[in-house]
């Protein structure tokens, strides 16, 4: 059996795909919905303990340093077991990674929310995260599989979203909890909706392909746990070093990360000889796949990193407090879901190109704009930038995700959606701590926690000019973007 025949969609309970068919075959539409949903749930969690970390410190009697893990552990674990992904989809059935990852999440949210001390939470953090390391990739390639050519850029539109609303209602979810509940029952509130989610999974999910026989190469388990984590954890702890807090120079794991990196690759290029590749490399022969790949790493590098940066801006410079830097990141949320919606239907009529350009260009601007602000602006000024940057962020994010994922063969789709959410991971640590640092550095002060109104704003302008200068990335990027072909079913 060959890797593509291997992973071609059975025929279970839906017509043969042809040319003319426009619509998602019966029990399909309940099986993405079903995975959107729960990736939706799963993500939010993963934004949720940012705003909890005051909270946190003072109960669980912790350093900032040592709280910082809760989110730095979490985004380790992604980090090394999302390149493992690929092959997950192709050694096991939907239904069985869907429920696998499902229970590894609820177990680990039973076991933070019953937490006594931080050694137990982060425990329970990181098994949340082994769970939702599969859902982003395994969403994206099974909606690539079961959604017709013709359809696409609205059906993706709509799971590409889903990655980009999560981190904006976090925080506000996480606000308005920690006002009027113990920190706990950020974990209780996601428990029956996880359990629900599952007996759904359990009772309704059809497996919809074939599993191939590949063996598991533990050496590429090693190295992807040593290049890809490394590198996070020293990218992570740019932002700690520019400020003088980092335990380690973060060159040391970003080295090491490196290194580890390229020995993953090598190694994958001689396994995929056999067909045995833990990521498939063939994806990168594609310049269709390649050229919007490294726009969304321009993309998530300013998308993570300015949600890192202006919840300190608005609470320093401007006095918002918790509950209203959560209402201020909602409508963010509102904007992508209405744009990733319109913009679909464009994708399928005229392709990336309309809709991208444009969406870069207004991007870049709403940032620099972002850039000139300062306390005396008010809040609405920096609303109105955040929400076009977000409306114009959501004009890149479907069409660059659609276009890559639809120029690879359908048997490399799980090698092509890992490859995007790792890249997307490491951007985002990236963005986080250049952003970061840049913000240490504009704030012409060593300490952080005891800015001025005024270092705030300086700290701020830096960020934000550092941000709009990465956005040029993207920029050049969408330019090269080919002609676009209508996709046929068959393609």
């Amino acid at each position: 059996m060959t890797n593509h025949d291997a992973a071609t969609v059975t025929a279970v309970d839906r017509p043969p795909r042809t040319e003319t068919r426009e619509r998602l075959a019966p029990g399909d539409g309940l099986i993405i919905g079903l995975l959107m949903g729960s990736t939706f749930l799963v993500l939010l969690n993963e934004m949720l303990l940012g705003v909890a970390l005051p909270t946190l410190i003072s109960d669980l009697g912790i350093t900032p340093s040592l709280g910082q893990w809760l989110t730095t552990g979490y985004l380790l674990t992604l980090a090394v077991l999302i390149p493992a992904t690929g092959f997950v989809m192709r050694r096991f059935h939907l239904r069985t990674i869907f429920l696998s990852a499902l229970a590894l999440f609820i177990v680990g949210t039973a076991i933070a929310a019953s937490a006594p001390g931080f050694g137990i939470l982060l425990s329970g953090r990181i098994i949340q995260a082994a769970g939702t390391a599969v859902f982003v990739p395994l969403l994206m390639t099974t909606a690539m599989r079961l959604v017709p050519a013709s359809r696409r850029g609205q059906i993706m539109a709509m799971v590409t979203a889903v990655p980009a609303i999560a981190p904006a209602l976090g925080p506000a979810v996480s606000g308005l909890v920690l006002t009027y509940l113990h920190w706990r029952w950020l974990f209780i509130l996601v428990l029956p909706i996880a359990l629900f989610a599952f007996v759904l999974g359990a009772t309704k999910l059809k497996n919809i392909t074939t599993p191939e026989p590949v063996t598991l190469d533990l050496v590429s388990v090693a190295l992807s746990a040593i290049g890809f984590g490394a590198l996070v954890y020293g990218l992570a702890s740019i932002g700690e070093s520019a400020s003088g807090h980092a335990p380690i120079s973060p060159i040391i794991p970003i080295v090491v990360g490196l290194v580890g990196v390229a020995a993953f690759v090598l190694r994958q290029i001689a396994l995929q000889k056999n067909g045995d590749a833990f990521l498939d490399m063939r994806i990168f022969r594609s310049k269709s796949f390649v050229v919007p790949l490294l726009v969304m790493v321009f993309i998530a590098l300013n998308g993570f990193g300015i949600l890192i940066v202006l919840p300190l801006v608005l609470t320093g410079g401007l006095g918002l407090g918790t509950m209203a830097i959560g209402l201020f990141l909602v409508p963010g949320g509102a904007v992508i879901s209405l744009v990733s919606a319109l913009g679909g239907r464009v994708y399928d009529r005229f392709g990336p190109r309309p809709l991208a350009i444009p969406g870069a260009i207004i991007w870049i601007a709403s940032i620099w704009f972002l850039s000139t602000l300062d306390q005396n602006s008010g809040v609405w000024a920096f609303l109105a930038a955040y929400l076009v940057m977000s409306g114009a962020q959501a004009m890149m994010w479907a069409p660059m995700t659609t276009l890559a994922l639809s120029s690879l063969r359908a048997d490399l789709y799980p090698h092509g959606s890992a490859a995007f959410t790792t890249a997307q991971q490491l951007a985002g640590a990236a963005g986080g701590a250049i952003l970061v640092s840049a913000y240490t550095i504009g704030a012409k002060a060593m300490n952080a926690g005891e800015l001025s109104v005024t270092q705030t704003v300086s700290a701020g302008q830096a960020a934000f000019t550092t941000a709009a200068f990465l956005a040029i990335g993207a920029v050049i990027g969408v330019f090269a973007i080919g002609k676009y072909r209508r996709p046929t079913e068959n393609a």
